[in-house]
């Protein structure tokens, strides 16, 4: 496999998929680059396909008609997006763009249904994937519910850092502005600022421009979970 397309093999979902269907998708996938802010789609665009990051960071969300935006997630290397409209033939769910210079994995929606009505047993896998982000959305509307400001943005930053469930995807400086993750978290840009610095004050993190570096794992954890760590120092 050549690079760039090498890197579909750092995709923990890639390298558990069967062999015939991994060389199948890399025989009916094309590369394609955007220039940052291009767009890749809209909401209510008919479905063309997926695409796996190879490079860059590509950004999810809706806009209001008063130009308020809800952002959904940033996706980052190696991770897969638009299977929704796989599934169910519907229109994009939300708008894609490119945050910066971007480099993706597309498989065309009729290429793909085409194997997939070839060789149904693939159905499989890519339910997987659609039930890895399922899981996600679960676990967000959960913690938006029950879980006090903090623990949610340090939750939110340690599966940033994870890549989003990616194994082996542990990183610590994550590239994302704090107006994005106030975004992100239906928060305000205020209240981001003022734990991320009390994060920082208690040396879990370091914030730079755009950047936020994890300085300690340990103490950020116990930041997104308090009563487990109470619980095991008891």
């Amino acid at each position: 496999m050549n690079e760039p397309l090498a890197t579909l093999e750092r995709s923990a979902w890639f390298r558990a998929a069967p062999e015939t269907l991994r060389a199948q998708l890399i025989q009916h996938g094309r590369v394609e680059c955007l220039q940052a802010g291009e767009r890749l789609f809209m909401r209510g665009d008919p479905d063309d396909g997926i695409y796996c990051v190879l490079d860059g960071l590509v950004r999810i969300g809706a806009a209001s008609f008063a130009g308020k935006e809800a952002l959904l997630a940033v996706i980052e290397q190696v991770n897969w997006f638009g299977e929704i409209a796989l599934f169910d033939g519907g229109a994009r769910t939300h708008d894609g763009y490119a945050e910066r210079d971007s480099v993706l994995f597309h498989l065309p929606r009729a290429e793909l249904t085409a194997l997939l009505d070839r060789s149904p047993q693939y159905w499989r896998s890519f339910g997987l994937l659609l039930t890895q982000k399922l899981r996600l959305a679960f676990d967000a509307i959960e913690e938006a519910a029950l879980l006090p400001a903090a623990q949610r943005i340090a939750r939110r930053l340690l599966l940033m850092a994870g890549g989003y469930g990616e194994p082996g995807a542990q990183r610590r400086v994550l590239k994302v502005p704090q107006e994005d993750l106030a975004m992100m978290l239906a928060l305000s840009r205020q209240t981001i600022n003022q734990f991320l610095k009390q994060f920082e004050a208690q040396g879990a993190l370091q914030l730079r421009y755009a950047e936020i570096e994890i300085v300690d794992v340990k103490k950020l954890a116990a930041l997104a979970d308090p009563d487990t760590n109470q619980r095991s120092s008891a």
